[in-house]
Parts: structure tokens; sequence; C-alpha cells
């Protein structure tokens, strides 16, 4: 007997947010004694743990290169891991299953089958990222809302990735006991010495940006933004941006060539997660444009523990966890953006002040150990010790 089925929608081992929260999740539960059966989609590279075994959905012709984010594959996928979940529970007997994000609905059909609870690993609002994906879809999602509210409700406990997600849940379920658990820094974990990204751009200071260029993460407003700087701003400032598939680096390339910054504007394309802490100590500032959502993104906790001063978008995917202490807030526009970075490049006291301060934030609060703490204690709380 497994202790936990946990259920996460997403190609797994890859190296974005999604898959390195399930990871942390599993490897923290084996490690704290529980016994964990992981079902993920067929996608992703191998991945082992003492006390997690892994189970992957059917691999069917033309489901490779799975997306984050909606998608008809990802749909596919989920109607698999609904099949093999089955199959997993006729074979075994679970005390818990811990659902993320689109799972629950799965999770609520196989609570009413096989009579085994459920926890809502609550990531986002599915629901909100339609709305935000497709506009014209907004006044057709009220069905999938009342879903949502009833997973809440059914659940034993939510886990909410932000402070936004947890006052959702408490609105919509006001018995159901709710946690707070962010993501955490993946500085700690980075041991590699990287590239010289300095010996690439030239001198200067470098603006940096980490992570996938999807559209809600605002690339369009950080490259405006940085074409707004005037041109002599510009020469003594180097914009690097790591991460994103080929065609959006190519498609970005085309935006900046356009603005009349390609010269000054360096895409590097991905880089493993081992060499993220080196990549940051290079960049002088770090900005995090993001523009849709409302679960604050993972990057933000490794910019922090960087000790690299942070510009951020003031909505609140940033301000349930940054606040003028710690950030630069600027309105999610070009101009209040391009202030911004004029602001920081022009004041070396007030990069140390913002950096320094980012820094013991995460320490005390986005730190490992404290994603241990928080989740021991909830888990106790809702199915006991391991068994």
């Amino acid at each position: 007997m497994a202790d936990v089925l946990v259920l996460a929608p997403q190609p797994f081992f890859q190296e974005r947010g999604t898959p390195i929260a399930v990871r942390l999740l599993v490897e923290e539960l084996a490690d704290a004694g529980y016994r964990v059966d992981l079902l993920t989609f067929h996608e992703g590279a191998p991945f082992a743990h003492p006390g997690v075994r892994l189970e992957r959905t059917a691999a069917l012709p033309g489901l490779s290169g799975i997306k984050p984010g909606f998608s008809l594959k990802k749909l596919v996928c989920d109607g698999l891991m609904l099949a093999k979940s089955i199959r997993l529970l006729k074979k075994h007997k679970y005390r818990l299953i811990h659902a993320v994000e689109e799972s629950v609905f799965i999770a609520l059909l196989l609570e009413a089958c096989f009579d085994v609870p459920f926890i809502y690993d609550m990531d986002s609002l599915l629901s909100l990222q339609l709305g935000d994906m497709f506009p014209f879809l907004r006044c057709w999602l009220k069905p999938l809302r009342g879903l949502e509210r009833r997973a809440m409700r059914r659940s034993r406990g939510v886990i909410a990735v932000c402070e936004a997600l947890k006052e959702s849940a408490n609105k919509a379920a006001p018995e159901t006991p709710v946690a707070v658990l962010e993501d955490v820094s993946l500085v700690e974990n980075s041991e590699d010495a990287g590239d010289d990204i300095r010996a690439q751009c030239g001198a200067g200071l470098l603006l940096m940006y980490v992570g996938n260029l999807e559209k809600y993460q605002g690339i369009d407003l950080l490259l405006e933004a940085f074409a707004r700087l005037p041109e002599t701003e510009r020469g003594r400032i180097a914009l690097v941006v790591i991460g994103g598939r080929e065609a959006d680096i190519a498609a970005y390339r085309e935006k900046a060539a356009a603005l009349g910054i390609g010269d000054r504007t360096q895409f590097l394309g991905p880089k493993p997660v081992r060499q993220l802490g080196a990549c940051l100590a290079q960049a002088d500032i770090l900005v995090s444009p993001r523009i849709q959502g409302n679960n604050t993104p993972m990057k933000v906790y490794s910019y922090l523990a960087s000790g690299r001063p942070l510009i951020a978008t003031r909505l609140p995917t940033h301000t349930q966890a940054l606040d003028d202490g710690v950030a630069l807030l600027c309105e999610p526009t070009p101009e209040s953006m391009a202030q911004a970075i004029r602001a920081l490049a022009g004041d070396a006291e007030l990069r140390e002040r913002l950096g320094r301060a980012g820094r013991e934030r995460a320490e005390t609060r986005h730190s490992r150990a404290a994603f241990r703490e928080k989740l021991r204690s909830f888990y106790g709380k809702i199915l006991g010790p391991p068994a």
C-alpha cells in the first residue's frame, strides 16, 4: 500500500515551473516517510528518488511537445491520466490523492468511485487562465468556476501557491483547511559556474530576465520599455533574456530589431537549473515583467535569493510576495518600466539596498527548509503520520 497518489498533469521531468515544484513536493513527502506514487504525462526526463515510484500515461502518436497552458494535446493526456489513475486505484490502496492543478477534476471523480479523499494543489485557477488566454470564452466559464468551487469544498484541504489563491479558496470553501505553500528559491541548488554572460554582452550594466517566453510573461512590455530608454543610457545597459523555445526567441529577436534595440539585446536561450545561481549573480538588475495571472512566478523567489535588485510589475501576481521594501514595483506600461530601469541603473546605493533586503526575505520565507516545515505540518493535520 502506498500512502499518496500524486496526479501531476505535466511532462515530467522538465526544467520549468510546475514540474520543478512537483519534484520538490514528492521528494519532501518521501523524505518525510510517506510512500508516493507519482503519475505524470509520458514525456519528460527520467526521475528517481527513494520512496517515489514514477508512473506515466500512455504515449500515443502525435502527443509530443506538450507546452505549458491549455492545449488539445494536454486535454487528451488528461483523459489518459484518468484511465491510468483508475487502473492504479484498482491495483493499489491509497490513503490520499494529491491532485495538482486540473487533475483535481480527475480526483473528484475518483473520490466518488473509489472513496479516496484528495487534496487540491492549486497553482492557479483554470477558469481565470482560460479567460486570460481566450477572452471570448469568459462568459461561458461559469460551469467551470462552479466545478472548481465544488472541488475545493469536497477536498480534505487546499494547498495554494500564493495568498490570492488562498483568498479564492477561503471564499469558495470556508470550511476547507487552506495552506499557503509558496515556491522556493532554486539558487541554493545551483552548482554549475555556467557561462560568462558579461563577456558575451560587453561592458555596462546587465538587465536580466530568466524564464519562459509565453505572452503572459510580458516580454513585449520589457522590450518596449527598454526601447524607450534614451540612446545614451541604452549604450551602457545590455538586456539579457535567458530561456524560451527557438520559435519564441526568433520572434522576439525580430521585434527587438524592429524596435532598434537588437544590438543591445541578447537572447541566450534556455540554461540548466544548476546554472541559475551563476546566471543571476552576473546580473546588475533583474526584471519580472509579467502582465497576467494571479500566482507569483517561481523565478521571483530565486531572484530575491540572488541578492540582486528586482523590477516587477505592480500587479497581484507580484505584490502578494513583493513590496516596495524588496523590489522596485512599476505599472505594467512601457513608460513606467523604463522609468524603473533608469532609476535603478542610475542609483548603485538603491540597487544594493533592494538586493540585500530581497535576499533576507528569501532566506526567512522562501527556503526549502521553510517549505518542508509547512508541507509536513499540513500533511500531519490532513493525513496524519506516514503509515
